[in-house]
C-alpha cells in the first residue's frame, strides 16, 4: 500500500478535496501521512464502511488517551459530561441520562423561540444598514442563542456567551486564543451549575442534576452543547444561505415549494457535511475493515464528506437534489456517538430558510464565492460572508 500525504485544505467550498475523492474511488482504507496534525492517519472513505467503523466501539472516542488525536483537546476540567469524548460504559449512562432532552417533540416545542430568534437577529440587519457580513450578523448569533436559551443564560451574560463562542467557532489558526476561550467558557458554565444547585430552574443543567449527573458531568455537558452545537450549524447555516444565494433556481424552488424546505435540509446537510472528518477515532485493537487490517494504536479518520458523495448509495451526488430524500446521510455521524442535538441543527436550519428570504428578498453575495475565505480544518466552514440587501 502506497503513503502519500492527507490534508483536509479544500478550495472548493462545494465539495471535498479532490485526494478525498481518490480516496472514495480508488484506495477506501487507507494509511497516509498526515503532515497538518504530525504522524500518520488510516482513512475510510466508503459509506458503508464509515458507518460500519462509526458503530465499532473498539474505534475509541476517549480523548483522555495520550494517543487519541484528539488529545490535544482534552480538558480534564470539562471531560467529564462531554460524551462525544467517551467511551462505555460511561458514555452510555450519560447519554442515556441527557438524550430525553433532545426528542423530536421537546425540540418542536422551541420552534416560536427560535423564530423569534432569527426575526431578531434579522431585525439587528436591518437596523445597521444594508450590508455585512452575514456570518457575523445571523449565522453565529442564531446558535449561540439557542443554545443560551437551552442553559437559560441570564440576558445580562449574552454578550459575554457570543463572543467567546464566536472565538471559539472561528477555527484553529489561534490555538492559544481558542484554548482561552474554551477555559473562560468552562468557567462561565461552573458558575451556571453552582447556580443551578443553589436554586434549580426549568433548564437541561438543572433537570440533569435532578437526574443525578455530578457537579463536573453538567459542567461539562453545559461546555459540550456549546461547542459541539454552536460552531456546527452556524458553518451550517452560512454555507446553506451562500448556496442559495449563488444559485438562485434553487432559491426559486424553495420560494415556490416551501414545503421541500426540510428535505432541503437533510440535503445540503449531506452535501456540505461539515464534520467533515467526524469521526476521529484511536483504535485499541486490531480492527479488520473491508479485508484490511488496521493495527491497534492507529489513528483513523470517518471521512464522512466521502461516504455522503458515495454513488452507491447516492446517485449523482454532487448534484444538489431538494427532493433526493436525503436523510440517510451521515453529516451527523452513526452509532452510539451521533450527534446528540441533530434535531436542534434540523429545526434552526428549517426556521432560518422560512423567515430569511421572506424578509430580505433582496439579500445578495456581496463577493464571488470564489473570495470567500474556507475553514481547513475538520469542522468545514467559511470565516466571513459579506452580502448586502
Amino acid at each position: 500500500m502506497t503513503k502519500t500525504a492527507f490534508s483536509t485544505r479544500r478550495t472548493d467550498p462545494y465539495g471535498p478535496p479532490a485526494a478525498h475523492r481518490r480516496l472514495l474511488a480508488e484506495e477506501p482504507i487507507a494509511q497516509l501521512e498526515w503532515t497538518e496534525r504530525g504522524g500518520d492517519v488510516w482513512t475510510v472513505a466508503k459509506y458503508e464502511d464509515v458507518r460500519a467503523m462509526l458503530g465499532n466501539t473498539s474505534f475509541s472516542s476517549d480523548r483522555s488517551h495520550p494517543l487519541h488525536p484528539g488529545h490535544m483537546a482534552y480538558n480534564p476540567r470539562s471531560h467529564p459530561g462531554r460524551i462525544i469524548e467517551m467511551d462505555p460504559p460511561a458514555h452510555a449512562a450519560q447519554r442515556g441520562r441527557v438524550m430525553g432532552e433532545f426528542t423530536v417533540k421537546k425540540i418542536s416545542a422551541m420552534r416560536p423561540r427560535i423564530e423569534e430568534i432569527v426575526n431578531q437577529s434579522i431585525d439587528a440587519m436591518l437596523a445597521s444598514g444594508n450590508s455585512g457580513d452575514f456570518v457575523e450578523l445571523l449565522a453565529l448569533p442564531v446558535p449561540s442563542m439557542v443554545i443560551a436559551d437551552l442553559l437559560n443564560v441570564p440576558e445580562s451574560d449574552y454578550a459575554f456567551f457570543q463572543e467567546k463562542a464566536g472565538i471559539f467557532a472561528d477555527g484553529l489558526e489561534n490555538m492559544e486564543k481558542r484554548q482561552q476561550a474554551s477555559s473562560d467558557i468552562v468557567d462561565y458554565i461552573a458558575t451556571l451549575v453552582d447556580a443551578r444547585i443553589a436554586a434549580p430552574g426549568d433548564d437541561v443543567l438543572s433537570r440533569q442534576l435532578a437526574a443525578g449527573a455530578p457537579r463536573e458531568e453538567a459542567i461539562g455537558l453545559g461546555h459540550l452543547l456549546l461547542i459541539a452545537g454552536h460552531e456546527t450549524t452556524s458553518n451550517m447555516i452560512s454555507l446553506a444561505v451562500m448556496t442559495l444565494l449563488d444559485k438562485p433556481e434553487l432559491r426559486q424552488q424553495l420560494a415556490e415549494q416551501p414545503e421541500l424546505i426540510p428535505g432541503a435540509v437533510e440535503e445540503l446537510l449531506r452535501y456540505f457535511t461539515i464534520a467533515e472528518t467526524g469521526g476521529l477515532r484511536l483504535a485499541v485493537e486490531d480492527i479488520e475493515l473491508r479485508g484490511v487490517t488496521i493495527p491497534s494504536g492507529s489513528v483513523v479518520a470517518a471521512l464522512t464528506n466521502t461516504a455522503n458523495r458515495d454513488p452507491d448509495v447516492f446517485p449523482e451526488p454532487d448534484r444538489i437534489d431538494f427532493t433526493r430524500g436525503a436523510r440517510n446521510h451521515v453529516a451527523f455521524g452513526f452509532g452510539p456517538h451521533q450527534c446528540l442535538g441533530q434535531n436542534v441543527a434540523r429545526l434552526e436550519l428549517v426556521v432560518v430558510l422560512e423567515i430569511l428570504f421572506t424578509r430580505l428578498p433582496e439579500l445578495a453575495l456581496a463577493v464571488p464565492v470564489s473570495e470567500l475565505p474556507l475553514k481547513e480544518y475538520s469542522n468545514f466552514g467559511i470565516h466571513t460572508m459579506p452580502v448586502a440587501w
